[in-house]
């Protein structure tokens, strides 16, 4: 134990142990939430993998333009014939007919090709991106290249626009090569571009074209500000990498995300369409989310298929089942070894086991300590997903009885819905561990309803209720959530974890609404729904009481939150780390007065409060931001009224 740590504290009488990772995040790639965004790769379709498959008008030269400043000449050619590698099979040939400088321009000359990133290039003064890229030399001399990084200047006559920094390389190798260099702007640029302008006639091939900032979060890849937003929720777990994208959505079985096409080198990595209709480069893919989860201190939670696609394939949404396709039986033996093999990959000695091996090859040795396992994403529950999610938890549970496995209880988890009855059947039957439920309802949903006090106590299967949100960005919305989330954690119990979702949305690039965390090129904006997460992810704890705080008016059994009641409170405490949290949230119309009471607690002198409040219809977007929490520091006491305002949300935080 270190000079400054503490022994936990014994919890007194009264309290209720509960769930310790009742806050976490999931992380679907929706709204563009990877290329673009956490991922931090500038280079938009670097690999010219985009395909009319995903968009129409799409090909290999989408987020490509032909540059010939000097009135040079040439063309390019997308490719397939040896490429780099298999798994990234198209290339761009650029043949450079002419590269000499004109009359009306100043030095800038060559033929090539400009890409403009996601929504422009946003780049720092003094700050260092690195570049790279695959080239070969095919035909002619061998070939001088130019790399730049500029501003574009608009307007006629064409100028030179102003370059930022810039690098050169001679291509004279027959076969590809990886080239390198470190670019340095002069100026901050927002609207930045990369040029790549051959300066010799011939032919050129070139791939895997990269522009990557060396200042990422925790120098891993991903992009700071977004990951660092991430952090301050205070997450116990991550889902990944769906939702839909798991299962292929509303493609069908065919677009599955394999997780081995993800963890080599990302020259090797296959790039798929993305279920939400745009490009996955998985760039971002298993290795970076496990690396995520180890900086963030987070648990991985992994979903893979169950052989059943999402009920909304072959345009399925709404049909009796005709539209689910599902693996042959005789081949699900391949979806048992996916598992197994993640299991190992993440978890595996590297001496003994090649996806060990791989793991430790790619940068880390040790093992990820993977300790669950989801299999399915709310699929239909029909006969057929039950009997290949059975033939998949049997055979895992078997060869590794540590994974705590965790189960769908369909796309809408409700009372009357025959895909939750289902669901909840099979985990009883099979003792699963853990159930995930998803829900997305009007904020009246999450203000009046109390669905977990009535979950049975004996069941041993726990409830995570993996995807959840009210239907707006409001501070009313996010109240509602709050409330909810109190019930939740008087019932931690029977409820082991939840997440919003979804997670990111990109400005320019959003399929669904609402969302936690927008952004732009220069800065996430963060919801109200954000504050209402981070202060229970702040705040979690293993005991829960409910005793301690009596609003005045109610009776004086009452326990809050209470069905129907637009108010409500929750006290936790944290053994480990010695602290105790209460969270009260009023998202009525009335101001309230609580009366609370920490007698048994040994408080010390001074808290930390901390206010979320404003109007019902307030709303964080990009043009303004009028909710945000507010800290201040106050004396710590046991007994004491609090006064909570209309619309608002406190929690107090003390230290034992």
């Amino acid at each position: 134990m270190g000079l400054n740590a503490q022994k936990p504290v014994k919890a007194p009488a009264g309290g209720k142990a509960i769930s310790n990772e009742l806050i976490g995040i999931f992380f679907e790639d929706i709204n563009n939430s990877a290329d673009g965004g956490l991922y931090a790769e500038l280079i938009q379709n670097g690999a010219f993998e985009f395909s009319p498959v995903e968009r129409d008008g799409w090909g290999p030269g989408t987020a490509w333009r032909i540059t010939r400043p000097g009135h040079s000449t040439g063309y390019i050619q997308p490719r397939m014939d040896n490429p780099v590698h298999a798994n990234n099979a198209t290339y761009m040939r650029l043949h450079c007919e002419r590269a000499n400088q004109y009359y009306d321009y100043t030095g800038w000359t060559g033929f090539g090709i400009q890409n403009d990133g996601f929504d422009g290039i946003s780049v720092k003064a003094g700050e260092k991106y690195d570049f790279s890229a695959f080239m070969r030399n095919v035909k002619g001399d061998a070939k001088q290249v130019r790399v730049v990084l500029i501003e574009p200047v608009k307007g006629w006559p064409p100028k030179d626009p102003k370059l930022l920094a810039e690098t050169t390389f001679d291509v004279s190798n027959g076969d590809w090569k990886k080239f390198e260099a470190v670019l340095t702007p002069n100026a901050d640029c927002k609207q930045a571009a990369l040029q790549i302008l051959v300066l010799t006639k011939g032919d050129m091939d070139i791939d895997v074209v990269s522009l990557m900032p060396e200042d990422t979060y925790k120098g891993h890849g991903l992009r700071k500000d977004l990951a660092q937003a991430l952090a301050d929720l205070h997450p116990k777990f991550m889902r990944f990498p769906g939702g839909c994208v798991v299962h292929g959505g509303g493609d069908g079985f065919w677009n599955t995300y394999r997780w081995k096409t993800t963890i080599g080198p990302k020259e090797t990595r296959r790039q798929l369409k993305n279920t939400w209709g745009y490009h996955q480069s998985v760039g971002l893919g298993y290795f970076e989310y496990f690396q995520f989860c180890e900086d963030l201190g987070m648990e991985p939670l992994p979903i893979l298929p169950a052989g059943v696609s999402c009920q909304g394939a072959n345009g399925g949404w709404g049909m009796k089942g005709q539209a689910q396709d599902v693996v042959p039986m005789s081949e699900m033996d391949e979806w048992v070894d996916e598992c197994i093999d993640l299991i190992e990959w993440a978890n595996g000695d590297p001496a003994t086991n090649k996806w060990a091996k791989m793991r430790a090859e790619a940068g880390h040795p040790k093992p990820f300590n993977l300790k669950y396992l989801g299999i399915g994403n709310e699929e239909r529950i029909s006969p057929e997903f039950c009997e290949r999610f059975k033939y998949i938890y049997e055979r895992v549970t078997k060869a590794h009885p540590e994974i705590v496995i965790v189960g769908t209880a369909g796309p809408g988890s409700h009372a009357d819905n025959g895909d939750y009855q289902n669901g909840w059947k099979l985990a009883e039957e099979l003792n699963m561990p853990i159930l995930d439920e998803h829900y997305y309802e009007p904020n009246t949903y999450f203000l009046n309803k109390r669905q977990y006090d009535s979950y049975p106590r004996d069941r041993k299967t726990k409830v995570y209720l993996g995807e959840y949100a009210a239907k707006d960005k409001k501070l009313i919305d996010a109240l509602a959530e709050g409330l909810y989330l109190l019930h939740v954690e008087r019932n931690g119990d029977v409820v082991a974890m939840t997440s919003y979702a979804p997670l990111f949305a990109r400005k320019n690039g959003t399929q669904w609404n609402p969302d936690l965390i927008y952004y732009d090129n220069e800065r996430p904006f963060l919801t109200c729904s954000y504050y209402v997460q981070q202060l229970f992810g702040q705040s979690s704890g293993n005991y829960y009481y409910g005793d301690c705080v009596k609003f005045e008016g109610d009776a004086a059994d009452a326990i809050q939150p209470m069905e129907g009641v637009h108010y409500g409170q929750s006290v936790i405490l944290n053994t480990k780390t010695r602290q105790l949290f209460v969270k009260l949230v009023n998202a009525s119309a009335d101001a309230k007065k609580a009366n609370i009471n920490l007698s048994r607690f040994g408080i010390k002198k001074l808290a930390t409060k901390t206010t979320l409040a404003g109007q019902p219809n307030d709303e964080n977007n990009f043009d303004a931001q009028p909710i945000a929490p507010k800290k201040e520091q106050i004396k710590a006491q046991k007994k004491f009224t609090l006064d909570l305002a209309p619309y608002s949300m406190v929690m107090l935080q003390y230290q034992l």
